[in-house]
């Protein structure tokens, strides 16, 4: 099995490499889409962070309400490592348990945001790291729906480019179109992961 651990800063492209590489065969296991599973309604998860942040973190039909919660967390650090300790860790065993389901020969792709935040680059066989400028972006962030403030925020909260790069074994850039960063990450299949796969 060939581990890659999958990661970028907010509107770098992450989720299309995901996407391109699960083209290619990779299994790949959404460190998001997992973090919104545990915390939906009637999970363990969700009644902790209610017993944390407050029946105000809740929606009229009883889901998670992100708006609400992120209004809380992005500008406080404390609170925002409050809530880190109780959804990284149910993702973190979720991820473990989809790793472990794979097939013995499998390329599985890990896509998490927060991979340099929480330590994990030492984890993984390869670690890929998109990137594109700030400008870029905040841009497709603001196109997506996201307020520039906000979007500054979120940006701001995660790792620098710089810190990625240190535990980077790839980088893509990701500042053109669809076509060239397809052409990116088929470069990136033929040289790093066909070779393993014998």
């Amino acid at each position: 099995m060939l581990r890659i651990g999958l990661t970028g800063g907010i509107g770098s492209g992450k989720s299309t490499v995901a996407a391109l590489l699960a083209g290619r065969g990779a299994q790949v296991v959404d460190a998001d889409r997992i973090a919104r599973e545990v915390l939906e309604p009637g999970t363990p998860g969700l009644a902790a962070v209610v017993a944390e942040f407050g029946p105000g973190v809740i929606g009229a039909d009883g889901a998670l309400d992100r708006a609400a919660l992120a209004s809380i967390v992005f500008g406080d650090p404390a609170a925002r490592a409050r809530l880190d300790g109780i959804v990284h860790p149910l993702v973190r065993a979720r991820a473990a348990e989809a790793v472990a389901a794979a097939p013995a020969d499998a390329v599985v792709v890990q896509d998490v945001p927060l991979l340099v935040e929480t330590g994990q680059a030492g984890s993984f066989d390869l670690v890929l790291v998109v990137e594109a400028d700030a400008g870029t972006r905040l841009a497709r962030l603001v196109g997506r729906g996201l307020s520039a403030d906000d979007a500054r925020a979120r940006m701001a909260s995660q790792a620098t480019d710089g810190q990625r790069r240190a535990v980077a074994d790839v980088v893509l850039r990701n500042d053109g179109d669809r076509a060239a960063l397809a052409a990116a990450v088929d470069r990136f299949w033929d040289e790093r992961v066909a070779p393993t796969l014998g």
